[in-house]
């Protein structure tokens, strides 16, 4: 194991520079003077990666499920706004995925169950309550994203099972976690595992965009 570099930020293995990040307003951020008035919090997927500890395709497929439905649910020009956004996960919390992925999308967009921010002075910026968990009954695993102030509704289905296989190489994962991997073994593991994410990352035909009463329909990016 080579030794810490101990300096004053992360030493990524992997470059998640290219990964466009996602731009949020938080007005309670804005009201204490921490953003000037309409300036957004610049969240990166290094971000998310941080907040999980780790990345793989369920921590990708969580910070894309957001882009993508931030972006449907705010065109154009116009910045998302924290506690604005009610999240809707489409199963339970103790599932493996949902549970994981909730925590997430909950990290980027403020949305939270009753234990969360309550607000300033008279409820401004509120977020409690704007989490919850439903059976949204699709194909995959799938989040609705609403509007407070407008009631319009999207909803992003992660078609997990096309995410491509990550191969032979994952039987090294048992050795890179006690720590017996070679050099060549965990480069291999991680090409192949890094892989995958990059593809979630990268590949919008493994998302499905539905707006209320526009009909479903798969976004493509610019």
């Amino acid at each position: 194991m080579s030794q810490p570099t101990h300096t004053n930020q992360t030493n990524w293995s992997i470059d998640y520079e290219a990964i466009d990040p996602i731009r949020i307003r938080d007005p309670v951020a804005e009201a204490l003077a921490v953003l000037e008035p309409g300036e957004p919090f610049v969240i990166s997927y290094a971000d998310v990666v941080t907040a999980a500890g780790h990345s793989c395709p369920t921590a990708a497929g969580a910070y894309r499920i957001t882009q993508l439905g931030l972006e449907a649910l705010y065109p154009g020009t116009e910045l998302p706004v924290r506690s604005d956004i009610v999240v809707t996960a489409g199963g339970p919390k103790d599932d493996a995925a949902y549970g994981v992925m909730s925590r997430l999308v909950s990290y980027v967009t403020g949305a939270a169950e009753e234990d969360g921010f309550g607000g300033l002075a008279g409820g401004y910026g509120d977020r409690r309550n704007h989490l919850h968990f439903d059976d949204l009954e699709a194909d995959g695993l799938t989040f609705s994203f609403e509007r407070s102030d407008t009631d319009d509704v999207v909803r992003v289905t992660y078609h997990v099972s096309d995410v491509p296989d990550a191969g032979p190489t994952t039987q090294y994962l048992g050795k890179c976690i006690d720590g017996e991997a070679t050099a060549e073994e965990r480069a291999a593991f991680a090409e192949a595992w890094h892989g995958r994410v990059r593809t979630v990352l990268t590949d919008d035909d493994l998302f499905t965009v539905e707006r209320t009463g526009d009909g479903a329909r798969t976004v493509t990016r610019d």
